[in-house]
C-alpha cells in the first residue's frame, strides 16, 4: 500500500493516475474524501495533515509514503516519524531546486510550499529516502498567462528574456511512482535529485511556443516590473509572493536555467517538452 499526500493537486492527481495505471494500491489523505474527485479503486481517507495523529491510523499496511511539501508542512517530522513506527520503509518527498536558496528568496514558501522543512524530515527520518527537488512547473505559465491568451494575442509581462527549464507536471508525477514502487532511487543513504524540463526557455520563447502550438500570432510585450507586480496584487495574489517572485527575476534575468538529464535518467525516455505541454493543455489557453 502506498499513501499520497496532496492527492488532488497539481502533481497528486497525475501521480495517482500513474500509480493506478501501474497497478498499485494506494490510499490518499484528504480534507474532504467526497469532494476529492479521485477515480475508482483508491482508497480515499479523511485527515489533517497537520494534526499527524489523525493520519496515524492510515498508515498501518503501507510500505511507501509521498510527502507533498505544502499539504504535509511543518508537520512533515511527526508525519514521518509516525510512520516509521508503523512499519513504513521508505518516503518519497517532493522539493524544488531552489531549495537551499534563503528562504526569503523562495517564492513558493510565501504561497504554503515547505520544500525545506520536508526535505530535512526525509533526511531525519531514518527511512529509506528520495528527495525529488522540481524545477518551474509548466502550469504556472496557464496561470500566469492564460486569462491574457483566452482574451487576446498580447502577453504583458516583465522580464521577457527570464528563463525557465519547465518541467510537465506528469514527468515529475511519474518519477514520484517509479520511486515510490522501487528501490532503484531509494537508497539508506538517500539521494537529492534534480528534475527538469529539457530546454531552458525564457518568458518571450515560452509564449511564442504557445503560439505556435495553438497556431496563433502571440506577441510578448515585455512591461516594468512595478506594474507587473501591482497588476498581480489586484489579481490577488499574496503581496510577500509577489515581491519574491520579482526579487528573483531581477536577480537571475538573462541567465540560461540549469538543465538536467534527471528525468530521462529515471523514465527511461525523454522528459516532454514545453511545446507537448502546451499540447496537453491546449484548451485551458482557449476561449
Amino acid at each position: 500500500m502506498l499513501l499520497v499526500t496532496g492527492a488532488t493537486g497539481t502533481i497528486g492527481r497525475p501521480l495517482i493516475d500513474a500509480l493506478l495505471n501501474q497497478g498499485a494500491k494506494v490510499r490518499a489523505v484528504t480534507h474532504n474524501p467526497q469532494a476529492a474527485g479521485l477515480p475508482a479503486g483508491i482508497e480515499v481517507v479523511e485527515g489533517d495533515l497537520s494534526r499527524p495523529d489523525t493520519i496515524a491510523p492510515f498508515l498501518e499496511g503501507v510500505t511507501a509514503l509521498f510527502l507533498h511539501p505544502r499539504a504535509a508542512g511543518d508537520a512533515a517530522g511527526e508525519l514521518l516519524t509516525l510512520a516509521r513506527q508503523r512499519g513504513v520503509q521508505r518516503v518519497v518527498a517532493q522539493s524544488a531546486t531552489n531549495v537551499d536558496d534563503p528562504l526569503d528568496q523562495q517564492p513558493s514558501r510565501y504561497n504554503g510550499d515547505r520544500n525545506k522543512e520536508v526535505e530535512d524530515a526525509a533526511v531525519a527520518s531514518g527511512l529509506a529516502w528520495v528527495s525529488l527537488r522540481a524545477s518551474f512547473f509548466a502550469m504556472n505559465t496557464l496561470q500566469a498567462w492564460g486569462a491574457q491568451i483566452r482574451a487576446g494575442d498580447v502577453v504583458r509581462y516583465p522580464y521577457a528574456s527570464f528563463a525557465e527549464a519547465p518541467i510537465h507536471e506528469r514527468d515529475l508525477a511519474e518519477a514520484i511512482a517509479r520511486a515510490l514502487r522501487t528501490d532503484a532511487l531509494v537508497a539508506r543513504r538517500g539521494r537529492r535529485l534534480e528534475l527538469t524540463g529539457p530546454q531552458s526557455l525564457s518568458h518571450e520563447q515560452m509564449v511564442a511556443i504557445i503560439g505556435e502550438v495553438l497556431g496563433r500570432p502571440l506577441r510578448y510585450q515585455e512591461i516594468p516590473p512595478e506594474a507587473a507586480k501591482q497588476g498581480m496584487i489586484a489579481q490577488g495574489l499574496p503581496g510577500p509572493f509577489v515581491q519574491a517572485l520579482m526579487a528573483r527575476y531581477a536577480r537571475e534575468v538573462g541567465q540560461a536555467a540549469p538543465v538536467t538529464g534527471e528525468v530521462e535518467r529515471i523514465l527511461g525516455r525523454p522528459a516532454r517538452t514545453y511545446a507537448e505541454w502546451v499540447a496537453d493543455h491546449a484548451d485551458a489557453f482557449r476561449n
